[in-house]
């Protein structure tokens, strides 16, 4: 039987000398890898009570919407600046070189509810982080953080020390 790892595709040297490039568009292409990845990501979810799935633009969306559907939650987008239409809330937060915006609608969580959010991939951790304070500052609570892969060279589980997070696929470097 396959692993989702088995359906990463892995570019040597992309985008820069050194770098290990982690493809998902492989798992996105095969069903049986997309399957697969969409089940090991819920399966974080077994024995959790949570009234929300969110995920960040664009990749939580992918996984986060089949879990949400499956599991009959509501499920929230997360953009980057300037593409939600109504009153949002946002954080900001550093990239390698400069800075990045998220949002959410003002009314997408309400006080009191318990929130999971989706990625694709843990890096250094700094976008959930600021989903998780947009998530706080309209009074949810982040009971989890589902990432289909992570990258543990990178240290984005110190950023987030203080969230239940689960990573269907572990790699140690960078």
């Amino acid at each position: 039987m396959k692993r989702v790892e088995d359906y990463v595709r892995t570019i040597p040297d992309f985008p820069e000398p050194g770098i290990m490039f982690r493809d998902i568009t492989s798992v996105l292409q095969d069903p049986e890898g997309l399957k697969l990845a969409i089940e090991e990501m819920q399966k974080a979810l077994d024995g959790l009570e949570f009234d929300v799935i969110a995920g960040a633009e664009s990749r939580g969306f992918i996984f986060g919407m089949p879990i949400a559907y499956n599991l009959q939650k509501p499920f929230v987008p997360i953009r980057k600046a300037g593409k939600l239409p109504c009153e949002t809330v946002s954080a900001t937060y550093d990239l390698e070189y400069g800075t990045a915006t998220i949002e959410m609608h003002k009314d997408a969580v309400k006080p009191g509810q318990k929130v999971v959010i989706i990625d694709d991939l843990m890096a250094t951790g700094g976008t959930m982080e600021a989903a998780a304070k947009i998530v706080e500052e309209l009074g949810g609570e982040v009971v989890k953080m589902v990432f289909l892969m992570e990258l543990a060279g990178l240290e984005g589980r110190k950023k987030l020390a203080k969230y239940d997070v689960a990573s269907v696929i572990t790699y140690p470097d960078k």
